[in-house]
């Protein structure tokens, strides 16, 4: 399936998303491809597992081009172990938040610390509710992209 996807990222500032946590799930993430101009992603969440590919991202780092396509849990082990460097791994916790629902991956192993909520619009400019929990917006800083998290870890900024 393929589509434009908009969203904005933002560091989180307390743990009292998990308290308005209607669900979460273990995912384990790698890229074959990280080039700026696209990535090729390997994701399992939970017991299903993806295939990804996403488009660089517009001035703003708001919309980029996203297709995806579900695959099965042994296909993507196998890819995982083709990916480059480093395997991340998270709990995503999903946070309604008026109209609105929030992703908040808390990470795991080597980016350890670092939790980021994202929040998918329909437009750029909709406006939607900001939790009390949600901090500094980092939507288009490159280094909290998944794809380059995976070559430089959290734990070494």
């Amino acid at each position: 399936m393929e589509h434009l996807e908009i969203e904005r990222k933002f560091l989180v500032k307390s743990e009292a998303y998990k308290e308005e946590a209607n669900n979460q799930t273990r995912i384990v993430q790698g890229f074959l491809n990280t080039h700026p101009e696209r990535t090729v992603r390997v994701r399992i969440k939970g017991d299903k597992a993806f295939l990804t590919v996403k488009g660089m991202s517009n001035a703003s780092g708001t919309t980029r081009f996203e297709w995806e396509m579900e695959i099965a849990v042994p296909e993507a082990i196998n890819l995982i172990d083709l990916c480059e460097e480093v395997i991340l791994e998270k709990i995503r916790y999903k946070v309604p938040s008026g109209d609105h629902i929030f992703e908040v991956d808390e990470f795991l192993g080597e980016n350890k610390g670092l939790v980021v909520a994202e929040i998918e619009l329909d437009h750029e400019d909709e406006p939607f509710e900001k939790p009390v929990w949600l901090g500094k917006e980092v939507t288009g800083e490159v280094q909290y992209y998944n794809s380059q998290l995976s070559k430089k870890p959290f734990k070494i900024w």
